[in-house]
Formats: structure tokens, sequence, C-alpha cells
């Protein structure tokens, strides 16, 4: 009868065999020197503050380097096993485990090649480029698993794992089947919404909205489409989901309805063009915002950076990124300076004294204005007399500007500086608020016990 340490016996025999060590002892070496390449490699080849790197794009042969870079230290662990491959060989020592090694590297470089290709093709922001060495270790360990022969046992592990008893059986098995399955049909059709998107917004002869519309429409509609073959190509039947898209339904009627006003919304936007990236845009009914006869609203300035499915992007004068809902735009009036004539009126209103010339000060509101390099001549600049205030004499200067994204409250500065200057010159006042004081004479008290009518005339006319 065998004694209970006979297996942990067997066990230890074959780890302390002659031929494992050896193999051992090879892949350390291999290790050691993926190291050291990797090591001299991130000493040469630092990469630079991205400051002080010029903006240019890259060329096919920087992608090409940064990939040898990539994968050298494993070129290098595998040249080293083949390397004791021949050397075991050579002594009649038995190179499986040594092989096996070689196979699991080989597959690393093809998954670590794969990955940073992929990486490539759906741009520098995509989170396939951001995680690149979290999902090569996780689609090589897979991999590792079916070169090793463990997949199969854990298949029928995972099968036997059932998340869904009753009549309709989901094992744990099928559920990662269908997830892995998913996901990679997702990514083709990522894959293939990029390219028409990069494909689109190269035609110059299409509007930017249009170009940014049809991208936006054609990446939807892939990857959902890309979902639907992918649970169908998982094995699960899409007419069974019927009860989930009417919950989806209902949810999007419902609790989801300002998100789906502000996808509708969004793609208005795109198809009437009535507003495109680089436009700049002001917005009326923000809090602080005066609107009134002084001319083209101020507003809140902003630069439109992208328009996504659910927002606009808007960058204003300080630098800040405020993303503005699509239906805002919708429901809310602003003013759109880029969507067809650039040239805008403003006004600008003074009050003058009424103890100076009037004539004389709308002669100095037009020479104030004709000197600023921003300001048309055609049409050239008017001065108005608007109205008699109660402080003084309203008057008023307006003048033409073609470049309002430059900014319109810097030039309204300007032109105010420039009237200060010419009326301290010219001796012309500005009014100032007035206000006439009339005090009266308290009357004396009334004595105690006089008629209230003492002093009355009651004489008849």
């Amino acid at each position: 009868m065998d004694s209970p340490d006979s297996p942990m016996r067997g066990v230890l025999l074959q780890l302390t065999a002659p031929q494992l060590i050896i193999s051992g002892f090879v892949i350390a070496i291999a290790t050691i020197v993926a190291l050291i390449v990797a090591r001299l490699l991130r000493a040469r080849h630092r990469p630079a503050p991205r400051s002080a790197v010029p903006a240019r794009a890259l060329h096919w042969a920087d992608h090409g380097l940064e990939g040898a870079l990539k994968l050298a230290p494993i070129l290098a662990a595998i040249a080293t096993l083949f390397a004791g491959h021949v050397a075991l060989h050579a002594m009649g020592i038995s190179a499986v485990v040594n092989d096996g090694a070689i196979r699991l590297l080989i597959a690393l470089v093809l998954v670590r090649l794969g990955v940073y290709l992929l990486g490539l093709l759906l741009g520098p922001a995509s989170w396939i480029r951001t995680r690149e060495r979290t999902i090569t270790l996780v689609l090589w360990m897979i991999v590792g698993i079916v070169i090793t022969g463990w997949m199969d046992v854990i298949e029928a592990d995972l099968n036997r794992v059932n998340i869904l008893p009753g009549r309709s059986q989901l094992s744990l098995w099928a559920l990662l089947k269908g997830l892995v399955v998913v996901s990679a049909f997702v990514v083709v059709a990522s894959l293939i919404a990029r390219a028409i998107e990069r494909h689109v917004m190269r035609l110059d002869t299409l509007a930017v909205s249009t170009r940014v519309g049809v991208s936006k429409f054609s990446y939807f509609l892939l990857v959902g489409l890309g979902i639907l073959l992918g649970i169908n190509a998982a094995g699960v039947d899409v007419t069974t989901l019927n009860v989930l898209t009417g919950a989806i339904g209902i949810g999007l009627g419902f609790g989801l309805q300002s998100v789906a006003s502000n996808f509708v919304s969004g793609f208005v936007l795109l198809i009437d063009k009535s507003i495109k990236p680089g436009d700049v845009i002001s917005f009326l009914d923000h809090p602080g915002t005066s609107i009134g006869n002084t001319g083209a609203g101020t507003g809140n300035f902003g630069w439109v950076q992208e328009l996504r499915g659910r927002y606009v992007v808007v960058r204003d004068r300080d630098g800040v990124d405020t993303l503005v809902p699509n239906q805002n735009l919708i429901t809310s009036a602003f003013i759109n300076w880029s969507y067809s004539d650039q040239r805008v009126r403003l006004k600008l209103p003074v009050t003058v004294s009424y103890s100076d010339d009037p004539e004389l000060a709308l002669k100095l509101l037009v020479e104030a204005a004709q000197n600023h390099p921003r300001i048309l001549r055609d049409p050239p600049a008017v001065s108005r007399l608007i109205s008699f205030e109660d402080n003084g004499i309203r008057l008023e200067i307006r003048f033409w500007i073609a470049d309002p994204v430059n900014g319109v409250n810097n030039i309204r500065s300007d032109v105010n500086r420039a009237i200060w200057r010419i009326f301290r010159a010219h001796g012309v006042r500005m009014a100032m608020p007035q206000r006439e004081v009339h005090i009266f004479e308290q009357r004396p008290p009334r004595a105690p016990g006089a008629p209230v009518d003492a002093g009355l005339d009651h004489s008849a006319d």
C-alpha cells in the first residue's frame, strides 16, 4: 500500500529533475536579459516633455520605432531561450519546458503587437491606448491558458456554475463567452466607425456640421449594430430581449427623457447647420447678461470646440470648457457671431452736461472712434443725439467691426478710454446725477384746546 506522502514525493521528484532545473535556469537567464534590454532602452530613449516637443504629425516610421522598442525585451528573451534550446539539445537534455516558454513568449509578441496596432487605429485618446499593458496582460493570459491546454478543464468547471437556475440555463462560461464576443464586435464596429469618421472629416466639400453629423450617426449606428450582432453570435436569441428593449423604451420615455432629448437635439443642430465647430457664440439668457439698446449683446463669449452626442463643448476667453446640453441650444436664444456675416454694430452711450455744446460732443465722438484699427471705415462710425435726460444730454456713438471673434468688450473699453481723453482735452464734461433737495420749515405745534379751524378764513367769496 502506498504511503500518504507518495504523491507529494512524486511531485518533488519531478520538480527536482535535472532537465527541469536546467530549463528553469535558462528561463531565469532569459528574464534577466529581457529586464536588462528594457532598462537600457528606457535609459537611451527617454520621452521628452510634451512642452518641449513641437506639435507635428507622427510618421509611420515613428510608430514603427515605438513598436520595436516595446517588443525588443520580449524578442531578446525569445532569442535567449532559443539559444538555450540549442544548448539543451546539444547536451541531450529534454527542452519541453523551454519550448513551452518560447511558445508563450511568441504569443505575447503577437498579442502585444496586435494591441499596439489596434490602439493606433483607434487613436491616442482611445481606452485601448491608455490601458495597453493591462489589455495585453489579460489577453496573453487567456492565450497562455489555451496553449497550455487548460481551457477545456476551465470550460467544464465554468459550465457547471449555473447563474440562472430554472427553465433557461445560463452558465458562467456562456456569460463570459458572450461578453468576449460582444466586446470583439464592438471593437470592430468602432474601428470601422473611426475609419469612416477620418475619411468624412477630410472632405472639404461638405460643411463642418454635416461632416460631424455623418460621423456621429455612423458611429452610433455601427456600435449599436455591433452589439446586436455580438449578442446573436454569442448564442443569445435577440427575440428574447423584447422585455429588455421594452423596459429601455419606457426608461427613455420617462427617466431618460432629458438624455434622449439632448441626443435628438444634437442631430437637429447638425442638420440645420445653426452651429458648427469654430463658431463664436454668446448666450443671451445667461444670468448677468445685459440685453438692451446698447448694441449687440455681449453675452458670455465662447468658441465651439466639439459637438458631442449629448452636449456641446464651448471654451470661453478664460480657457474654461463649458458643457452646454444640446437641448439648451434648441430652446434658448443665443448669438452665433459666425453664422452668416461676421460684421456687427456696437453702440456706446455717453451723457454730457447741458452746459456743453452737443454738436462739438457729437464730432468728438466720431473722432474718438476713427483711429481704432478694428473699427471699419465702411460703413463709417456715426454719432447720434438720443434724448434729453434728467441729468444731461444722452448721446450715442455707433460703429461696425468685422472680427467679433477677437472680443467685443475690449474694443468697447478702448473706445470709451479714447472718448474720455478727447473730452478732457476739449473741456467737454460728462454729466453726473443731480438731485435738488428742498427743506421746508416746520410749523409750530398747536396749543392745547385751540380750535382746529383757528386762523382759517370762513368768509364767503
